[in-house]
């Protein structure tokens, strides 16, 4: 009798924690089973355990799931895969690497992560006197009950090297659960949603960039509805100022290039352009011996480039494709002497390259950024390659390969070029973030010239706001990500100008990459560094000056 007494007064307590998982049907009858399975076969197997532990469910995760005496249990937890929200925070140390042992032990516990927002620095709150933090979120699913998944957390954390300390003070690592599916959880060791969610925009930000601007399912709508405005969580990034707060002192959006943090919003970068090629459209052969290479580089840096974009084989239309070992012959040599010059302190090198063994040994012998014109589509492993890498990926849109990109199917569009190119980028890039690219790695070029007519290439440099406004429909996070625009020299100039050769084409260059910078383009990849550069400077000024009258 007393062993029943004590049963049932267990479950009734597991009844009364089980009315906090706020879900509608049949989401609650699943919940209900699961939990009166979960804490019944607890019951069982746990001589008397304290009753305290009863309202702690977190408190038998991980022992009570390894212990032989609850393998009945194992079998019956609910093992549905819910979707979750994870903040990261990390202001000790190197910040990036902590995400990215992060993001490994998160996979190894149990948690697939299927995206990433951008990345935050901002500055610390309550205990200011501290470094400050860098900021992100992921999106993932797992089939970890959620006070398992806390443990499985609160382990990384302390593998990670944080320890008890200061409230709101360094730390290592922070993770937080943000949302677990469908589930509203209140208890002494985790709340969901977090009550204070709503007023931090380190953690609203990158939240917001997890999600498109349409509800992609039952869950994320949910979501939406704890955030108690009629707009949803979109509506509660607004009222603490939405986008007018990136940018400024607290926090800013930032692209990680190997230890240093990239603030690609600041102003238009310059990214210089060396051939390697005998047969590019524009400097084919004029910069093929190690000599004129390393000369013409230091020509465009002392013109104000910021990036050199050094490429070994040739994308033009109709170009041969080389093998693998011809392009490394040519392009290694250069890379290393380039990096070794003293006028490259502070400046970057990409590398052009749809081949991923070529692009693994430019990144082992010192590319900072992988550029490539297929985004992946011309060789399988690419994103495999640059995942492991940790470099920022440049992706391209293009249709087809060099070759055929300019065939008559691949220049069929809808009504709206930019929605399409839009819409075909954003799945190269899904695959990408797939594959294990976080977003705030990845950099997007809508592709001039390439699968493009000249009224392409227009609409595409006019309007590219359109772009990232239809990525933003499924992922904020993309819609944000640096924007390259590469018009530099290229044919549809020359049919509007009369111009058949190439370096003929410098004005016509000026004036396409002024529209494309006020525009929101924030990378421009050119031939003629010294007056692309100064065209920037003017639209910069520009831009300042509008923002500054609109503030």
């Amino acid at each position: 009798m007393l062993m029943m007494g004590k049963l049932g007064t267990m479950i009734h307590t597991g009844r009364f924690l089980l009315r906090r998982f706020s879900e509608p049907p049949p989401a609650v009858a699943m919940a209900r089973v699961s939990f009166h399975r979960y804490y019944s076969s607890k019951f069982i197997s746990l001589v008397s355990p304290p009753f305290s532990s009863l309202l702690r469910p977190q408190a038998l995760s991980s022992s009570a799931f390894s212990s032989s005496a609850t393998t009945t249990t194992r079998v019956e937890v609910d093992s549905t895969e819910h979707e979750v929200v994870i903040a990261l925070g990390s202001n000790i140390g190197n910040r990036m690497n902590n995400f990215r042992e992060a993001l490994r032990l998160m996979k190894r516990g149990g948690i697939c992560v299927t995206r990433h927002s951008c990345l935050y620095e901002t500055a610390p709150v309550h205990v200011t006197d501290q470094p400050r933090f860098l900021n992100a979120a992921v999106r993932g699913v797992t089939k970890l009950p959620p006070h398992e998944l806390l443990t499985v957390l609160k382990t990384i954390e302390r593998d990670m090297g944080r320890t008890d300390g200061v409230r709101y003070g360094p730390r290592p690592l922070d993770l937080d659960i943000l949302f677990y599916g469908k589930m509203r959880i209140a208890s002494d060791k985790l709340i969901i949603p977090h009550e204070r969610l709503w007023e931090r925009s380190f953690v609203l930000a990158p939240l917001v960039d997890l999600l498109g601007t349409s509800v992609d399912n039952d869950t994320v709508a949910h979501w939406h509805s704890l955030a108690l405005h009629p707009g949803g969580i979109h509506q509660a990034w607004e009222r603490l100022g939405g986008e007018t707060l990136v940018g400024q002192d607290g926090i800013q959006r930032v692209l990680p290039i190997g230890d240093e943090l990239w603030d690609f919003t600041s102003r238009t970068h310059v990214m210089g352009i060396l051939n390697l090629t005998p047969d590019s459209f524009s400097d084919g052969g004029q910069f093929q011996s190690l000599d004129s290479a390393v000369s013409r580089v230091r020509s465009m840096v002392s013109e104000g480039a910021d990036i050199i974009d050094i490429g070994a084989q040739s994308t033009r239309p109709m170009a041969t494709r080389i093998s693998s070992q011809e392009e490394l012959d040519r392009l290694l040599p250069v890379l290393e002497a380039v990096r070794g010059l003293p006028e490259m302190e502070g400046k970057l090198i990409s590398v052009d390259t749809f081949n991923s063994e070529v692009a693994s040994e430019a990144i082992s012998n010192g590319a900072d950024i992988l550029n490539d014109v297929s985004a992946g589509s011309l060789d399988s492993n690419m994103h495999k390659v640059v995942a492991e890498s940790g470099v920022p990926y440049m992706a391209m849109h293009m249709r087809g390969d060099p070759c055929t990109m300019q065939n008559e199917e691949n220049l069929q569009y809808g009504d709206d070029v930019c929605k399409d190119v839009a819409s075909e980028l954003y799945m190269r890039v899904r695959d990408a973030e797939i594959s294990g690219i976080p977003s705030w790695r990845v950099m997007i070029d809508p592709g001039i010239g390439f699968s493009k007519r000249v009224e392409h290439n227009l609409d595409i440099i006019t309007d590219l706001p359109k772009i990232r406004e239809e990525m933003a429909k499924r992922s904020i996070a993309v819609s944000h990500a640096p924007i390259l625009i590469g018009p530099s020299r290229k044919r549809f100039l020359g049919d509007i100008c009369g111009r058949p050769e190439a370096a003929d084409r410098d004005a016509a260059t000026v004036a396409s990459v002024t529209a494309g910078i006020l525009r929101g383009a924030n990378i421009i990849r050119v031939h003629n560094v010294k007056d692309n550069a100064d065209a920037a400077k003017v639209c910069d000024a520009m831009l300042r000056r509008r923002r500054r009258s609109k503030g």
